[in-house]
């Protein structure tokens, strides 16, 4: 069970402030924690003391525009993810609000499906980066092959993405040289030399780190993490995380927190 995405909303109106809370609360599929701000002045005040992961704000309010509140939290750049919502459809509008990195611009009236799909973008986007940003903390030295694509030949670039796409699967080296059509032992050759690991080595360490991401980010079980990152059971986990860690995952999760 991971924690509640948090939502800001900023608007002068207390009815368009009302009308979008409403809507994420009625429509979200996951559960979300709501702030409401009246001002952008407030608002930062409130994210620098509040985690915040989604602002959404409205363009023209007094004293400080919404693309002005967006341009003064620049620095969380990565952090928060912006939607703007508009009674404006001005190109200038619209061209600043991208160049900021802005998620979605949307019209008022704002439409119900139009936002609920803004903001499972941007809670897509950061899960995204939360992970890669964890992951890469997790073990820095397992090759991250999604930034740096031209390093690998296209069939091992496709056995890649199939690991990462069936990982909690049970999944070999036959299941992959038959996704990408060659034959398994040359495939083997051609994956160690490109990836720097034999194709075990690999799965066991993308396996390892998604469970440490998984133990550091989650409240899940150590059963259900252990299913989750492609091991038929708890016991089995256990065995090969401490053999590799020398902890428990229990240990693991202990000792980051404490950290």
């Amino acid at each position: 069970m991971t924690d509640p995405l948090s939502i800001l909303i900023v608007d002068d109106e207390p009815r368009s402030r009302n009308g979008v809370k409403r809507t994420l609360n009625t429509q979200m599929s996951e559960p979300v924690s709501i702030h409401l701000s009246a001002n952008p002045d407030e608002a930062i005040r409130l994210i620098r003391s509040t985690h915040v992961d989604i602002v959404i704000t409205d363009i023209r309010m007094p004293g400080m525009s919404g693309l002005e509140l967006i341009d003064s939290l620049q620095d969380h750049s990565g952090e928060l993810l912006f939607i703007v919502i508009s009674a404006y459809s001005e190109f200038d509008y619209a061209q600043r609000a991208l160049e900021l990195g802005v998620i979605q611009y949307l019209l008022k009236p704002v439409q119900r499906q139009k936002l609920i799909e803004a903001v499972n973008k941007a809670t897509k986007r950061l899960s995204h980066h939360k992970e890669t940003t964890v992951t890469h903390e997790i073990d820095e030295t397992l090759p991250e092959f999604h930034e740096n694509q031209a390093s690998y030949s296209e069939p091992v670039l496709s056995a890649l993405y199939f690991i990462d796409e069936h990982l909690s699967e049970k999944i070999g080296m036959k299941d992959i040289a038959g996704h990408v059509h060659l034959n398994p032992n040359y495939l083997s050759v051609h994956f160690k030399e490109q990836v720097g690991l034999t194709f075990s080595d690999y799965l066991t360490r993308k396996r390892l780190q998604y469970a440490k991401y998984l133990l550091l980010t989650t409240r899940n079980t150590v059963a259900e993490i252990a299913e989750q990152s492609g091991y038929q059971t708890a016991k089995y986990f256990v065995k090969i995380f401490k053999n590799h860690v020398n902890m428990t995952p229990t240990e693991y999760r202990k000792a980051s927190k404490s950290q």
